[in-house]
């Protein structure tokens, strides 16, 4: 019998921008460079779309823009918060069973970067 369906996950490695984010003062008074890497598991899929239009799955330029949107909408002290808050939001995008969210600080330290990984849902 031919496998009609697969595991599908939409992934989203690397994006860059500014986040207004942490407790000392000096995160306090500037944006901060920040990573997200988002996995979204949107569960058994068709191997092939029933057509070729994007309005039937979904559109990554839109995850893109929900991740950026939720990290810069306000001041957040902890990386913690940051992190529940948009794992909470991405996981009420239709589709999405699970989200797997790392965010990294680039600039915390000369030797290392620091990031929080939080994983929900359906793996």
């Amino acid at each position: 019998m031919l496998n009609t369906k697969g595991l599908q996950i939409l992934t989203l490695t690397g994006l860059r921008f500014n986040a207004n984010l942490g407790i000392l003062a000096h995160e306090k008074n500037a944006p901060q460079p920040i990573q997200v890497d988002a996995d979204l598991n949107l569960g058994p899929q068709p191997l092939l779309p029933r057509d070729d239009e994007i309005t039937h799955v979904l559109d990554y330029r839109k995850v893109r823009q929900i991740i950026i949107k939720e990290c810069t909408a306000e001041h957040v002290n902890l990386l913690e918060s940051l992190i529940g808050k948009l794992a909470h939001r991405l996981m009420q995008l239709p589709g999405v069973l699970g989200v797997r969210v790392k965010i990294a600080k680039l600039k915390i330290f000369d030797d290392c970067e620091v990031a929080i990984r939080i994983e929900t849902g359906q793996w």
